[in-house]
């Protein structure tokens, strides 16, 4: 599937502080059932938005106005950790978030998520912890991040540049995933495979006998 392009993005920023938040809480093992994408929103941070009794938890930050309608989390150090599992990157796509701030991310969940389309912008602790105490506030929640000139900008005009790879960059702003990449070389690789069995075929010719 090919990933939604990321270039210039604002909305709601929902703070969730917690360290360490893992793939378990985000994606709870029950919703790993499935053998499509289809309603993974539902299950994404599932056990943190609704009670036991199925009804919604008032306390949760994404069931509070406005964070009900956030497109960004700021959350706290490495988030993602736990296990591979996908389905966590698309459960918090299908929720309509299509970026987080934080200061450190588990390699396997950044993977995942820059294959997906959805940003990671990994800040200093202390740039992190500013950003989250600011969107605490609901007046001062709406951000704006644009990939393309890498700035946050945020409420009384104060802008945070953030760094990125050129390749995970590239796949966001053209919305590509690492399988894209490869079939734009697809030419190169048929020329490849022609050579390589054109040299096998002279190699493999039985010789002639005096």
């Amino acid at each position: 599937m090919t990933a939604q392009a990321f270039t210039k993005e604002r909305g709601i920023a929902a703070p969730l502080p917690a360290a360490n938040i893992d793939t378990d809480i985000i994606m709870p093992k029950q919703f790993l059932k499935t053998i499509t994408r289809e309603n993974l929103g539902d299950g994404a941070f599932h056990d943190l938005r609704f009670n036991i009794n199925g009804t919604k938890n008032p306390d949760f930050v994404l069931n509070k106005p406005p964070y009900d309608r956030a497109k960004f989390l700021i959350v706290g150090p490495n988030f993602g950790c736990g296990s591979s599992r996908e389905h966590a990157v698309w459960g918090i796509l299908q929720l309509g978030i299509r970026a987080i701030v934080g200061s450190s991310f588990a390699g396997i969940f950044a993977d995942n998520a820059s294959k997906n389309g959805l940003l990671l912008v990994a800040l200093p602790p202390a740039e992190t912890s500013i950003l989250c105490d600011q969107v605490t506030c609901p007046d001062c929640a709406v951000l704006e991040i644009d990939l393309a000139d890498q700035q946050i900008y945020c409420s009384g005009n104060r802008t945070i540049p953030f760094d990125i790879s050129p390749h995970n960059k590239t796949l966001l702003l053209e919305g590509r995933d690492h399988i894209d990449l490869t079939l734009a070389h697809a030419d190169d690789i048929r020329a490849f495979e022609a050579q390589r069995l054109a040299r096998q075929s002279v190699f493999a010719a039985p010789s002639e006998t005096a």
